[in-house]
């Protein structure tokens, strides 16, 4: 609600000003999270899972397997203000410089979700996997799946080329709930900013590091660039098939970050004060684990 007591001009600054910071840039989470827009406050979703393979038998009638997970969004609020002194006093450029950053820091707060809640990587702090288990997992197995073997997305390993070969490989043999390898292709290392330099040597340079051999480095150019954050462990590294069809982790979006309330107070210091509160509903959930795994927490 926007009360008739506020100057539109602000009105209009307060819009726009953050409405451009929240499409300025891009962000890392972006390459790790997908966003699901929710038309409810709880939602229950539901997916077949893998499309049966071809068999030799037309009297074979095969299945899906259903997978549900619930997510819910949570309510975020960021409030601004701006003296009536001020806006007489035509300095309404200190309005649009502090909405700007409430605009940049809605950004940067889903950007710092969705890092701790890979970070986190368990069922007890930000809930857990859609088969009830931690997002990262040494037993992970679908009810009613085609494979027999529980699967495993949890190391702990430190960050090196003989490591990641280690994890990379391991991922290969992920299986779907038909039984069927997966094959996505993981093309991204995220780590703690601690381990850029180990990580950078790993998807870019053209030689082996951890030898003097001068041997070639098979996964040198095979990768996108490394993505950091420093909401991670030191320690921690993780490698994400970021180019499918689904990211491993949910941003559920219930309401975009916006202008919510507008009120004038004439109550406050210097003639009082203009407010501006902006609004948002969302949350971070785990997708599917296998476009994930953890090379060391």
């Amino acid at each position: 609600m926007i009360g008739s007591n506020v100057p539109k001009h602000l009105v209009v600054a307060a819009r726009t000003g953050f409405l451009s910071s929240m499409r300025a840039k891009s962000y890392p989470w972006q390459q790790v999270a997908g966003t699901l827009n929710m038309d409810a406050r709880s939602i229950d979703l539901v997916d077949l899972g893998a499309a049966p393979m071809p068999v030799n038998d037309a009297a074979v009638v095969q299945d899906y397997i259903e997978k549900t997970i619930q997510v819910q969004a949570k309510e975020w609020n960021i409030s601004v203000w701006i003296s009536d002194g001020a806006v007489k006093d035509d300095q309404t450029g200190s309005l649009e410089t502090k909405v700007r950053s409430a605009g940049d820091n809605f950004q940067k707060h889903i950007n710092k979700r969705v890092f701790q809640v890979l970070n986190a990587g368990d069922s007890q702090t930000y809930g857990p996997a859609y088969d009830s288990q931690d997002f990262f997992d040494s037993d992970h197995a679908d009810i009613g799946a085609a494979y027999n073997t529980a699967q495993d997305n949890e190391n702990a390993l430190a960050l090196s080329l003989d490591n990641f070969n280690t994890v990379w490989t391991a991922a290969q043999s992920f299986r779907d709930d038909q039984g069927e390898f997966t094959e996505y292709g993981y093309d991204l290392l995220v780590c703690n900013p601690s381990l850029f330099v180990t990580a950078r040597n790993i998807t870019a340079n053209m030689e082996a590091m951890d030898t003097a051999n001068r041997e070639m480095n098979p996964f040198s150019g095979l990768l996108k660039p490394p993505v950091t954050s420093a909401h991670l462990d030191t320690t921690a590294w993780y490698l994400i098939a970021s180019s499918e069809q689904h990211k491993p982790l949910i941003v559920a979006m219930r309401e975009q970050p916006h202008l919510q309330h507008a009120w004038f107070d004439p109550q406050q210091p210097d003639g009082g004060r203009h407010y501006f509160k902006f609004y948002a509903r969302y949350e971070v959930f785990y997708g599917d684990w296998r476009l994930a795994t953890q090379g060391n927490s």
